[in-house]
């Protein structure tokens, strides 16, 4: 089965499930705010084991799929490292991946990046996510399944992630509209989450959570998606960058950004969790670029 777009209907795979190249993953994660600031990450995976949509694998994104070697967390994995767990877990080249996770798409969004950015295009992003595949009574099991090896060729796609080195240049030369995915509280430092307060100098504010549909989980139309990205410049841009906490939500402004035809997105992997560290690195308050 060849995807035609970034996201799949609860119907399609419904329809689907049982095909035998199909693998469906869930890559939930909760994310609780500590007093200290950061977070606390709490893996998904018991509850996967409860439950979970016919056939779906586990993807753990913040230890088997991130770069344990850095001090940043869910740092995307080198390519090949990424492959060798992918096959793991049923993948081939002629696989149809589609993931999901519990709460904001941002988990669901951030996998769907990162098999893109290793060269692997057949893949989506369940719209609406378990809450609306629950809500309309779909049917669960807590079936382990057991996929034999996958035998998967990967690339690299570099152009698909930024660092903090793309970043000040871009905040010198002006070469791309660097956006940012965190609420507005957070991005105009009424909220210090990560220890420095603000926002990286010259990046417009396009809050994730804005861009779902708050019945549903559902992603907005079209239409309204590029209503969202307007202000900010991005999509008149040649090249967009963005970046959030950790390079997480960040992948839902990108998604969304894709779905208007936008192709030129990079993730600033190490987003606010590595810029906030070098306290060389300027910060800007308040609700403007």
């Amino acid at each position: 089965m060849k995807l035609d777009s970034a996201l799949v209907s609860t119907q399609w795979l419904a329809d689907n499930l049982g095909q035998a190249n199909l693998r469906v993953f869930d890559t939930s994660i909760s994310l609780q705010v500590k007093e200290a600031g950061g977070y606390q990450v709490d893996s998904g995976y018991d509850k996967w084991c409860d439950a979970h949509i016919p056939g779906a694998g586990f993807l753990d994104l913040a230890k088997e799929f991130a770069d344990q070697s850095t001090d940043v967390p869910f740092t995307m994995l080198p390519p090949r490292q990424f492959r060798e767990r992918a096959v793991a877990h049923g993948i081939s080249d002629n696989s149809t991946v589609v993931l999901y996770n519990d709460g904001m798409p941002m988990w669901a969004t951030r996998a769907w990046w990162m098999f893109r950015s290793v060269g692997f295009d057949n893949v989506a992003v369940l719209d609406g996510g378990w809450q609306k595949w629950q809500s309309e009574g779909r049917a669960v099991d807590n079936v382990i399944a057991d996929h034999p090896h996958g035998k998967l060729t990967v690339g690299a796609r570099p152009e698909m992630w930024a660092d903090k080195e793309d970043v000040l240049r871009i905040m010198e030369d002006g070469s791309a509209c660097t956006l940012n995915a965190l609420p507005p509280d957070v991005y105009s430092g009424d909220n210090n989450r990560y220890g420095r307060a603000g926002h990286i100098p010259g990046s417009h504010n396009v809050f994730c959570g804005n861009l779902i549909d708050a019945d549903n989980g559902t992603f907005l139309p079209v239409e309204t998606l590029s209503e969202k990205f307007r202000d900010s410049g991005a999509l008149q841009a040649q090249r967009a960058i963005v970046y959030c906490g950790g390079g997480i939500s960040a992948t839902m402004d990108a998604l969304a950004l894709h779905l208007t035809g936008h192709r030129n997105i990079a993730i600033y992997d190490g987003s606010m969790s590595e810029w906030v560290k070098d306290e060389s690195l300027p910060l800007t308050l308040g609700d403007q670029p």
